[in-house]
């Protein structure tokens, strides 16, 4: 610690030394550590590590060599060794060809290894016994230990890969991660072929940074160099080929053999066991498009190139070389599979590749359904509000209420807070009412008009809320062998209205459904009616448990448990903590529509740590918007949360303890409440010492 203060205190001399003004840490993001750091140490370590190949060549006799420097975010190079800049700097080299006629990668550099299943095999890897050579200023000539065949194709796509770290931790700074990739053509002419299938932005509206192996190997551009075709585990035999573990990893639970009983597991370094049996893709794994959506030729090769080793991935199920489970019978290669498999056919749910991959409540062939709320009347204290509204197709054509499964608007109030208000003695459900608007008159304009049975309380303040949810069912490609039975649901719509004559103050906006839907693409639940955020909170209230559809006590862990809590951002928050919750057995298991019980314990959530792992929740701008998980709600409403150690529990102590639900933190969350409310925006607030956003940063 003395050797570490030592250097920090060096660092300030350092900094006022050199006459380093201005504020450093204003290149950092609030997700950085750095962010929130002592000005003078950062701008002498100058946190940050960044890769940039210059150039690479391929001599006569095989001899491979690159030239790139290393620096920090802002130029400065950096050495290596850690003498004359902050931080020692490892690195690791790769080198693989594209060929002409194939669409993978084959490395150059390889290892040996064996396993249990497959034996000794050749896998790629990062190179070994090459030479490194510090030309100046943070640029480096690396000459491979591992030659290139006499036989390569000097005309064929070459690729260099460099990745590393570098390590800050003399200075209670976070190790930073980089990687970085350079594409040349060893006869001279200019690349014009490169491995474009999958963005690595596409991956990041989910995996929020796309990294793995320690953290050091960032970006598809980075994975496709080693997981080729040409790289399997030894101890499982399973390819890791990108594109088949990539498939298999996302259909996890749903792949056919993992139903039918076998895990899937990769084995890694230190006979590490990864097994992604559990994994639940959060949209619908039909959607091809959430990873391939770029409209570059290679991004399309999921279209027009077909294959045994990319369907098969996810459709494991089929034997191609005996015909079992293809309808078209035995395939020994690849040559007709898009004969049959065009990129898209004449109707949904054919055999064409979009065709087969169409997610029902999106196909071509319904009717669709819109709902529009264009007037809330008679919205005042001890009033039954009156609500017009028109449904239509995607034509514009009035749709019948009677074709419909059904149709309900829900109010609540007041939108500072719901879950309250009390609508009546004949209303169970906690802060609002829900009532079917199925029999609503319907004019010849197709308007229609709804009545609340229920009225406003007399009593009541500020700002109500109203919102609507609306399903049909339709039967597509009827009698025929494709035939669909589709049930599907409206966007919802929430509007706001003062009943008191005092100005509107709609709901506050803390997430966004659009944030949710770049994981889940189409967020949609409760038989496909609701969707949209800010209708969830109407219903997901502070008052509300599950207690309705709860009959008996729910055994978990050999105990019988109360009712569970919903509110929404104590469920959102319990939802994708998931399996983390056991390590503090705290599972979250919900009692839905029917007695459903929904486990969420397993799931995993899949933005990336920097360390490359799995499960990082610390970027809450995931899902909140605007910053709104740096105000803490102060003076909201108390939350109902029958199995957590304090029911009910303050607001602001809720919203945290939904992540963190260890026995210790709602202890703290108690001992910093009094009948004053809650002291959290002391030392949590967007100011504090430990805000929220100094606690959740990652870099």
């Amino acid at each position: 610690m003395n050797r570490i203060n030592s250097r920090i205190a060096l660092a300030m001399l350092f900094a006022a030394a050199l006459g380093m003004t201005g504020a450093p840490t204003k290149h950092y993001s609030p997700r950085d550590k750095a962010f929130y750091e002592r000005e003078a140490i950062i701008a002498f370590v100058r946190p940050g590590l960044v890769f940039k190949i210059n150039s690479a060549q391929i001599a006569a006799d095989g001899t491979i060599s690159v030239m790139y420097s290393v620096t920090d975010p802002r130029g400065l190079g950096l050495d290596n060794t850690g003498v004359t800049t902050p931080g020692t700097v490892n690195l690791s080299h790769v080198a693989a060809v594209l060929p002409k006629d194939q669409t993978t990668y084959t490395s150059y550099t390889t290892r040996q290894a064996t396993g249990s299943v497959s034996g000794t095999v050749t896998q790629a890897a990062a190179d070994t016994g090459g030479r490194l050579t510090a030309v100046g200023n943070g640029v480096y000539q690396y000459v491979f230990g591992t030659k290139a065949p006499a036989s390569i194709d000097r005309t064929a796509t070459h690729t260099i890969g460099i990745y590393g770290s570098r390590n800050l931790a003399e200075f209670e700074l976070p190790t930073n991660y980089a990687s970085a990739t350079f594409d040349f053509v060893p006869a001279g002419a200019v690349v014009t072929r490169v491995h474009d299938d999958v963005k690595t932005e596409s991956c990041n509206t989910c995996h929020d940074e796309l990294s793995a192996h320690g953290g050091s190997r960032r970006g598809v551009a980075m994975c496709v160099l080693c997981h080729s075709p040409q790289t399997v585990d030894p101890d499982t035999g399973n390819s890791v080929d990108l594109k088949v573990m990539v498939h298999k990893i996302h259909m996890g639970s749903s792949l056919p053999s993992v139903v039918a009983g076998k895990p899937y597991q990769i084995i890694g370094n230190a006979n590490s066991v990864h097994d992604y049996s559990t994994v639940a893709f959060p949209a619908d794994v039909r959607r091809c498009d959430t990873c391939h959506k770029q409209p570059t030729q290679a991004a399309q090769v999921n279209l027009t190139r077909p294959t045994i080793a990319g369907c098969g991935s996810c459709h494991d199920d089929i034997n191609f070389a005996t015909g079992v489970g293809h309808v078209a019978g035995p395939q020994f290669n690849d040559n007709q599979c898009a004969t049959c498999h065009t990129p898209q056919g004449e109707t949904d749910f054919d055999a064409s590749i979009k065709g087969a991959h169409v997610v029902p409540t999106e196909s071509r062939m319904l009717s669709g359904l819109a709902v529009e709320i264009t007037k809330v009347s008679n919205g005042t204290a001890g009033s039954q509000p009156v609500v017009a509204f028109k449904v239509t197709d995607t034509a514009g054509s009035a749709v019948p209420l009677s074709s419909l499964a059904s149709i309900n608007f829900v109010m609540a109030g007041p939108a500072s807070d719901y879950g309250n208000t009390n609508f009546g003695s004949d209303v169970t459900t906690p802060g609002y009412v829900s009532e079917s608007a199925l029999a609503a008159p319907c004019g010849s304009d197709g308007t229609c008009n709804f009545t609340f049975r229920h009225g406003i309380p007399g009593a009541a303040l500020g700002t109500f809320s109203i919102g609507v949810e609306a399903r049909r069912t339709e039967i597509l490609l009827g009698g025929t062998t494709k035939q669909q039975t589709v049930t599907y649901g409206a966007a919802n719509k929430v509007v706001s209205f003062s009943v008191d004559g005092s100005p509107m103050q709609p709901r506050r906006q803390v997430v966004a459904t659009s944030n949710c839907n770049q994981c889940h693409v189409a967020l949609s639940l409760h038989g496909a009616q609701r969707n949209q955020t800010e209708f969830c909170a109407l219903c997901h209230n502070p008052s509300n448990t599950d207690i309705a559809r709860r009959p008996t006590a729910v055994v978990v862990a050999d105990r019988a448990q109360p009712p569970q809590g919903i509110n929404f951002n104590l469920m959102v928050h319990r939802i994708h903590s998931g399996e983390k919750l056991l390590e503090s057995n705290r599972p979250y298991v919900v009692v839905g529509f029917g007695g459903t019980h929904n486990d969420f314990s397993e799931v995993r959530y899949p933005a990336m740590a920097p360390n490359g792992a799995a499960g990082d929740l610390r970027n809450c701008s995931m899902c909140h918007v605007g910053g709104s998980e740096q105000n803490l709600p102060t003076g909201m409403n108390s939350v109902t949360d029958p199995q957590g150690p304090i029911t009910p529990i303050l607001p602001v102590a809720s919203a945290c303890t939904g992540c963190h639900v260890q026995v210790a933190t709602g202890s703290h969350a108690l001992v910093n409440s009094t009948t004053l409310g809650e002291s959290c925006t002391v030392c949590h607030g967007a100011s504090g010492a430990f805000s929220v956003g100094k606690a959740h940063a990652q870099y």
